[in-house]
C-alpha cells in the first residue's frame, strides 16, 4: 500500500492522510487549516490533491475541526463512499460543522471567494455518516477491518486500528493527556507494525497535573482582588467542560468567592450538554461524583449566553467576573469581542489554557504582542497574561515515549505528524535515542510505499 500526507504533516492543523491499496482509497481525517494568516483561507479552498469521487472510506479520529473541518468540502466536490467514528464523535460533528458554516460564508466574502460549503453539504455528509462503538470492527475493504480506540484526548475521541492479514497499522489522531479531568485514560498500543503518530509537544512536557487547580484558584483570586475580570478563550469542545468541572470543584469547596461566570458560546452550551449524556466515558473519579448527586458542570452564578444580545450585555455587568469565550486561538469567535473591551485594562487578566497555532492571535498574545488588531480596531494589551498548561489536551514528550516504548522493538515505521517541525525533529531524534525507533517526519505531499 501507499500512504500520503496531505496535512497535518510539519503542522498541527488540516489533517488529512490517503492511504492506497491497488482497488481502494481510504482517508483518515480531513480537517480545516488554521493559523495560517491570510493563507489559512486560501489552503483551505483549494482542491484536493487526489479526486475525491475516488476515495471509498473515510475515517475521522475526532470531532475538532482540524480533523474535520473540510470533509463536507470532500463531499461537495465528489466524495459518495461512507464516512465512519465512534457515534460520540459524530454526534459533536454534526454541531461543529454546522457551527462552521456561518463562519465559513463570512471569511469567504473577506477573501472575496465561494465558500468552500454550505449547509447542503453538511446535511449530505451527515447523510453518509455511520457512527460505530468502540471496539466495534468495521470492514472498509479490501480486506482491511478497523477498530476505533479510545484516545482519551475529547468525548469519543479515537485511535484508528486498521488489521490486514497478520498486520496492524495505526492512526493516533490526538491523544490526550492521562489521567485526564473528565474522560477515560488512552487505551494501549497493541503492537502496531506502522504508527502515524501525533508531536504537537514532542519537545516539551507539561507542568504537573496537580498544579493545575491551584494556579486556577491563584489567578481567579489575584483578579478577584484587583476587581478585573478573568477573560479566558477555551475551545468549546473538551477545554470549556474541563474549566466549568474545575470551577464547579472550587466554588463548592469554598476555595473561590462566587462571582458571575458567563459561558459565552452557543456552540460550547451544546457540547456541554452532549457531556451530561456521555458520562459512560468518563473516569472513574468524574462517575463517583456524579453518583453522589454533584452536578459536575454547573454551579451557582454561573449564566449560559446564547444569544448575541446577551453576549454583549455582559459587560454591563460589574467586575470581578469570569467569562469564558468561544475561540480557543483567538482567531474568530465572541472571545474577540471580549479581548477588545477587556485587554486593555492592567486590572484584568487574559488565561491561556491551550494550543495557540503560529500565525493566531492567541500565539501573538502568548508570545507578549503590546497592540493588536481586532476587527479592524488597534488594541493595546494591558492586561496580565497568564498561562496553564497543564490543562493542555495532548500528550507530551514523556507521555509520548512511554506510550510508545512497549511496542518500540515490533515497530516496521513510524511518522511523526500534527507538529511544528521542530517539535516533530525533536522527538524523532528521542524516539531514536531513547527507544530505538526510526521516525519519519513527512512534509505535505509526500508518499511512502509501506508492506501492508
Amino acid at each position: 500500500m501507499k500512504i500520503s500526507f496531505y496535512g497535518g504533516a510539519g503542522m498541527v492543523t488540516g489533517s488529512n492522510f490517503l492511504l492506497e491499496s491497488e482497488t481502494k482509497k481510504f482517508i483518515v481525517d480531513c480537517g480545516l487549516f488554521q493559523g495560517l494568516g491570510e493563507n489559512t483561507t486560501q489552503a483551505n479552498s483549494k482542491l484536493f490533491a487526489y479526486d475525491p469521487s475516488m476515495v471509498d472510506v473515510v475515517l475521522v479520529t475526532h470531532a475538532h475541526m482540524d480533523h474535520i473541518g473540510r470533509i463536507p468540502k470532500l463531499v461537495k466536490d465528489g466524495f459518495v463512499g461512507v464516512i465512519y467514528s465512534t457515534k460520540e464523535t459524530r454526534e459533536l460533528a454534526e454541531l461543529m460543522l454546522n457551527d462552521s458554516v456561518g463562519l465559513m460564508d463570512k471569511d469567504a466574502k473577506l477573501h472575496n471567494l465561494v465558500p468552500i460549503y454550505d449547509e447542503s453539504h453538511v446535511r449530505a455528509t451527515l447523510g453518509l455518516w455511520k457512527g460505530v462503538e468502540y471496539h466495534q470492527s468495521v470492514d472498509i475493504g479490501d480486506g482491511v477491518s478497523a477498530l476505533f480506540k479510545d484516545a482519551g484526548h475529547v468525548l469519543g475521541s479515537s485511535m484508528i486500528e486498521l488489521t490486514h492479514k497478520d498486520k496492524k497499522m495505526v492512526f493516533s489522531g490526538d491523544l490526550g493527556s492521562s489521567p485526564s479531568i473528565l474522560l477515560r485514560d488512552t487505551e494501549a498500543l497493541d503492537k502496531p507494525d506502522y504508527l502515524v503518530i501525533e508531536s504537537t509537544y514532542g519537545a516539551s512536557n507539561h507542568e504537573p497535573k496537580e498544579k493545575r487547580l491551584e494556579d486556577l484558584r491563584v489567578i481567579i483570586n489575584d483578579t478577584f482582588m484587583r476587581k478585573g475580570a478573568l477573560i479566558i478563550p477555551a475551545f468549546s469542545l473538551e477545554r470549556t467542560q474541563e474549566i466549568l468541572y474545575d470551577l464547579n470543584e472550587l466554588v463548592e469547596s469554598s476555595e473561590v468567592k462566587q462571582i458571575p461566570v458567563f459561558l459565552d458560546s452557543p456552540l460550547a452550551i451544546k457540547i456541554t450538554e452532549i457531556y451530561k449524556h456521555g458520562t459512560k466515558h468518563f473516569n472513574d473519579t468524574v462517575k463517583s461524583r456524579i453518583s453522589k448527586g454533584d452536578n459536575i458542570l454547573e454551579f451557582p452564578k454561573l449564566k449560559l449566553t446564547l444569544w448575541s444580545g446577551e453576549s454583549h450585555k455582559i459587560a454591563d455587568t460589574p467586575n470581578p467576573k469570569i467569562i469564558i469565550a468561544g475561540g480557543g486561538m483567538s482567531t474568530g469567535g465572541r472571545i474577540l469581542f471580549h479581548e477588545q473591551i477587556y485587554l486593555p485594562d492592567p486590572n484584568n487578566t487574559l488565561l491561556i489554557v491551550g494550543y495557540q497555532a503560529v500565525g493566531s492571535l492567541g500565539r501573538a498574545i502568548e508570545e507578549g504582542a503590546k497592540e493588536l488588531t481586532i476587527h479592524g480596531e488597534e488594541v493595546p494589551v494591558r492586561a496580565k497574561i497568564s498561562k496553564i498548561k497543564s490543562y493542555s489536551g495532548h500528550k507530551d514528550m514523556d507521555e509520548i515515549l512511554s506510550f510508545v516504548e512497549p511496542s518500540a522493538e515490533h515497530l516496521k515505521k513510524t511518522f511523526l505528524v500534527h507538529g511544528e517541525m521542530k517539535q516533530a525533529l525533536f522527538l524523532a531524534q528521542r524516539l531514536k535515542d531513547y527507544l530505538g525507533v526510526s521516525a519519519t517526519v513527512p512534509k505535505i505531499g509526500d508518499s511512502f510505499e509501506i508492506d501492508f
